[in-house]
């Protein structure tokens, strides 16, 4: 029996697509093995977002070269479907396959005929599937990459492809050339059944794709345009894992807020959460990102007056400066943003709250970082996610003049990190003597189980005999460290004498 190894790159949307080809692999009669030095397919479902989240599969690639030569790689998602003839030039590489095509995995790795595979490609052009080439669409025949001149986009090589024309299974004999299936992206939501890669808290992915044009983002080409997974599937599959007893699930999406536009403009995120909410009895359902734009007021008044919703926003925001984020073609200004975080403060005060923010956007001035900072500093942010500018070919701001140095980058990413720090270490004293709501993960540190609150902060649970996969009350007793301690069900004060080791 053939065996593989899955690496997950990215994102919760990636994620649950790294369960969704995991379930492929599996009901195809792979065996799955746990480290890729032993495994005889390693499967790469990759991020781009960032060129460090390039060169961090690259790196895993040649480890995995290095470290077990036989070994055949597949590389997907959303890096394969950007570089796809420099991914093919890697060692060890016999597949690259892009988010166009990554449903078809499982038909590739069992060595389906080229033949079928061609009809089945056919019927896919008649609904706007194709292959990437040169910027045209080509026939529905696979193609192998030839050895040389790789380039980043994967366009411009077409003297460098030729057809596969030969019967044989798609499995290429060994050798410098990789098997690639890339194309344009479906407008349509290619769905598996839900497959849990998460003992406790499960991603349900249900939205895919985005519309908007940031003028630093690489998602739409690499994802395509907005679609929705149907509320009545969305509806069966949360039933399916209420009754494989899950506690709490994460609606994941690249972004939920255009949930449904593209079947019905009438139906919204919002309509999606009542349906789940009545025709369901999942304990807790959490959000796992949504854009300033689509916190509305509806929404906040659902989350704070319904116990089965986590009480935590992540809402990115970038920049806190008007001048930055109009240069990014962010549809909000910050004073938008601020509205939004102070009517989820102000209705639920104990709120999680966190976003994403952007250091060294080409252009940003100190000034325009001081701005920034002074603005999120002004907000109760309990977390966030601060990440480098990252120039990805082909978006506007690659094209920008005004590009920082790195070193300036940095420091500025460290002075909001510090910033951060601060605010959550005050936030977490609040938290003393209070009783939150969390569900238990299979994790243990130092003997301890992991709990996670409905307020997304992580406590440590010290009592022998709590299982994952709970919903519990803890009193939280101690902050320590960045994380809480406290005891499921125990009084305050009990909590109070709860001892850190450190």
């Amino acid at each position: 029996m053939p065996t593989f190894h899955l690496l997950n790159f990215g994102c919760r949307a990636s994620q649950a697509d790294g369960a969704s080809i995991k379930l492929q692999l599996l009901t195809s009669g792979l065996a799955e093995t746990s480290r890729a030095e032993d495994c005889q397919i390693a499967v790469l479902n990759t991020c781009t977002v960032t060129s460090a989240a390039d060169a961090e599969v690259r790196q895993v690639i040649r480890r995995i070269h290095r470290s077990n030569p036989q070994c055949r790689i597949m590389v997907t998602g959303c890096y394969a479907q950007r570089a796809w003839t420099a991914i093919a030039e890697l060692p060890g590489v016999e597949w690259v396959v892009g988010n166009s095509h990554k449903h078809l995995i499982a038909e590739v790795l069992r060595g389906e005929k080229e033949s079928e595979v061609r009809s089945r490609k056919s019927e896919e052009l008649d609904s706007g599937i194709g292959f990437q080439d040169s910027g045209d669409r080509q026939d529905s025949s696979l193609v192998l990459i030839e050895p040389g001149n790789p380039d980043d986009h994967g366009r411009h090589q077409a003297a460098n492809l030729r057809q596969v024309s030969s019967p044989e299974p798609l499995i290429p004999d060994r050798g410098s050339r990789a098997t690639i299936l890339v194309g344009e992206i479906a407008e349509e939501f290619h769905y598996a059944p839900v497959f849990p890669d998460d003992m406790t808290r499960p991603t349900l992915k249900i939205q895919d794709g985005c519309n908007a044009q940031c003028s630093f983002c690489i998602i739409p080409e690499v994802r395509g345009p907005s679609r929705s997974l149907a509320p009545e599937t969305v509806i069966s599959q949360v039933q399916e894992l209420e009754r494989r007893g899950y506690q709490e699930i994460v609606l994941s999406g690249i972004n939920l807020g255009s949930y449904g536009k593209d079947m019905d403009r009438r139906l919204t995120f919002l309509d999606l959460l009542d349906r789940i909410l009545h025709e369901t009895s999942i304990s807790r359902i959490r959000i796992s990102s949504i854009e300033p734009m689509d916190v509305t007021p509806e929404l906040i008044r659902l989350v704070a007056s319904e116990p089965r919703m986590a009480r935590h926003f992540h809402i990115p925001l970038q920049s806190g400066c008007d001048r930055t984020l109009r240069a990014m073609n962010r549809r909000y200004w910050v004073s938008h943003y601020a509205d939004r975080v102070a009517a989820v403060h102000e209705q639920i005060p104990n709120c999680g709250i966190g976003a994403d923010v952007m250091v060294g956007f080409p252009g940003e001035t100190d000034e325009d970082h001081r701005i920034s900072v002074k603005f999120m500093d002004s907000l109760p942010f309990t977390y966030l996610h601060v990440f480098p500018y990252s120039s990805r070919p082909g978006t506007p701001a690659a094209e920008r003049g005004g590009h920082l140095n790195g070193r300036i980058v940095h420091e500025r990413g460290q002075e909001i990190r510090d910033m951060i720090k601060r605010k959550r270490v005050a936030f977490l004293e609040t938290q003393i003597g209070l009783e939150l709501s969390a569900v238990t993960l299979a994790e243990e540190e130092d003997g301890a189980r992991v709990a996670l609150s409905t307020n997304y902060l992580k406590l440590l649970l010290p009592e022998a005999g709590v299982a994952p996969n709970s919903i519990v009350n803890v009193k939280v007793g101690r902050a320590y460290g960045g994380v809480l301690y406290g005891y499921a069900g125990l009084s305050p004060a009990t909590c109070s004498s709860i001892e850190v080791q450190g």
